[in-house]
């Protein structure tokens, strides 16, 4: 495996770690030992994805996490502490999920394709994490849940997102039981693409970032926009959004250049254009 190349300097200790390599930028939370979404964190994560639409040299991005949990959630000590606050946590507590939507909807909103390699516990705000980037790649060891109604206080917005990548009784299941459901289960729910051996996780996620980063980065960022936009619509007006999009991909240079390269049985040059 080739070196992982930081693209600035960063502390070993996170919370999230940079490293770019031939066009994959892996990002690893890394607050151990729950890689818990404390504000920090929320903070750092959004800005290494800010920085990463203005690298050019970033065509993928991979999310990733250090240690044994992919991520717990909130970080129900922090939100608990503010319990003191004058207003009993109120406006602490709006601060958090506020940060926590924007978060997510950046990821979704993102014109780079995001993967998560999962590896250990993704619960509540974690899940949500998952269910937000594009594709997710677990390992056998990963496992999922929603366990907010275990503690009072529902899962609601993490649902947003789990909604989104399952059918509705398998959410309502996560959510009213919050039971832990294992990879092989989250597949078959539609949560993850993948399940794969630990030790091949790494190299797997890296294979399917590679592939796409080699795509064109303009037809990529198009393709992504377009799948959520439509996402969101009746099938008429999606149909007509999406054939304007065509329209306007058709006249993009790397359209020329894929649709001239498949006739002339040769490897197109993209120029992302």
């Amino acid at each position: 495996m080739a070196e992982i190349l930081s693209i600035k300097p960063v502390a070993i200790d996170g919370p999230v770690i940079a490293g770019l390599n031939k066009g994959v930028l892996r990002l690893t939370l890394a607050n151990p030992p729950a890689n818990a979404l404390s504000l920090s964190v929320m903070a750092a994560l959004s800005a290494e994805l800010d920085r990463a639409k203005a690298n050019k040299s970033v065509r993928v991005i991979v999310l990733a996490a250090a240690g044994k949990v992919f991520c717990a959630g909130h970080d129900l000590k922090e939100m608990t502490a503010r319990r003191a606050d004058a207003d009993k946590g109120k406006g602490f507590f709006e601060q958090t999920f506020s940060a926590c939507a924007a978060l997510m909807q950046q990821i979704v909103r993102h014109p780079l394709p995001i993967i998560a390699e999962v590896d250990g516990l993704a619960t509540a705000a974690g899940l949500q994490l998952v269910c937000s980037c594009d594709l997710a790649i677990a390992s056998h060891e990963a496992t999922f849940c929603t366990p907010g109604v275990n503690i009072g206080l529902f899962c609601s917005t993490p649902m947003v997102a789990l909604s989104r990548n399952v059918s509705h009784k398998h959410a309502m299941e996560m959510l009213l039981t919050g039971e832990t459901i294992d990879a092989a289960t989250a597949k078959e729910f539609g949560l993850v693409n993948r399940v794969v051996p630990r030790e091949y996780l790494n190299q797997i996620v890296t294979k399917y970032a590679q592939t796409i980063a080699s795509k064109s980065s303009l037809v990529v960022k198009t393709g992504k926009e377009a799948f959520y936009a439509q996402a969101e619509m009746g099938l008429a007006d999606a149909y007509a959004y999406t054939g304007r999009v065509m329209v306007e991909n058709m006249l993009a240079r790397d359209a020329e250049e894929g649709i001239g390269a498949f006739i002339g049985k040769r490897k197109p040059e993209w120029t992302d254009e």
